[in-house]
């Protein structure tokens, strides 16, 4: 094994250390590319002085963290995607299991997504009964949904009628409606090596799962499908699917969802 295969498995080793993270679980090329981008930012000549930057330098980790875990959200990214969550997918898990819905929004980011849940949910369910469950394994961003401050650009597409009511603008960006954020519950959680949470109505985990090797997908949709109330339902992504799964459990109700019969 040459010298830098070498330095990045004892890098991998000593992150899952660090972190609890497992890189190995995510694909290599991808992850390769982001850390590397890191060590020439920050004029760091290889993986082995790297680790000793992470274990030393506060900021430094944080920033290492926050780039690996590849948070890339906004308020109803993909509107479409959201209007068949709001129009067929919410509506048919209400007449199934009633007006409390156990829903979890699994790596949630900086809260766009969850808060879009309960956004969209209020079309058909006050507010008082809506509850969202939403983990994330960088406390980093989960802060910063706590907050529930986002830039003009990641409410871009959020229905006019909702974002008049629920957001107010501060300066240049704006602040979601305190009655939407009592909404969600935010906690870290790791989706390879954590327990999840059981007898969830609704999982929604989208544009994640493209960055994990094929074995460590298959553990989640495993995990996610266990997850699930008889009758729940995972949504995911446009760029994902389960290639397997029939052999899972999961019927395909459409490309981006499928349901535990």
């Amino acid at each position: 094994m040459n010298s830098i295969l070498f330095d990045y498995e004892y890098f991998k080793r000593e992150v899952r250390i660090l972190t609890g993270i497992d890189l190995s679980s995510y694909k290599e090329a991808q992850m390769k590319r982001r850390i590397d981008s890191l060590l020439t930012k920050n004029k760091i000549p290889d993986y082995g002085r790297y680790v000793m930057v992470l274990k030393t330098d506060k900021e430094r980790f944080e920033e290492f963290v926050n780039q690996i875990t590849i948070n890339v959200s906004e308020f109803y990214r993909d509107p479409p995607q959201w209007k068949m969550m709001e129009d067929s997918v919410i509506p048919a898990l209400i007449r199934k299991f009633g007006k409390n819905l156990k829903v979890w929004s699994a790596a949630c980011s900086t809260g766009d997504e969850p808060y879009s849940l309960v956004l969209a949910m209020s079309r058909h369910l006050p507010l008082s009964n809506i509850r969202i469950h939403a983990t994330d394994l960088d406390k980093q961003v989960i802060a910063k949904a706590k907050e529930g401050v986002y830039p003009e650009k990641s409410i871009a597409a959020v229905p006019p009628d909702l974002r008049r009511r629920y957001f107010t603008q501060i300066g240049d960006s704006f602040r979601i409606a305190k009655e939407i954020k009592a909404c969600v519950e935010f906690r870290e959680h790791n989706l390879l090596k954590d327990v999840y949470p059981m007898g969830c109505h609704l999982i929604v985990c989208r544009n994640v799962l493209i960055y994990f090797t094929e074995e460590a997908k298959n553990v989640v949709f495993q995990k996610y499908f266990r997850s699930l109330a008889n009758g729940g339902v995972l949504f995911i992504g446009s760029a994902e699917q389960i290639m397997n799964f029939r052999d899972i459990g999961f019927e395909k109700k459409h490309s981006l969802y499928y349901q535990k019969p």
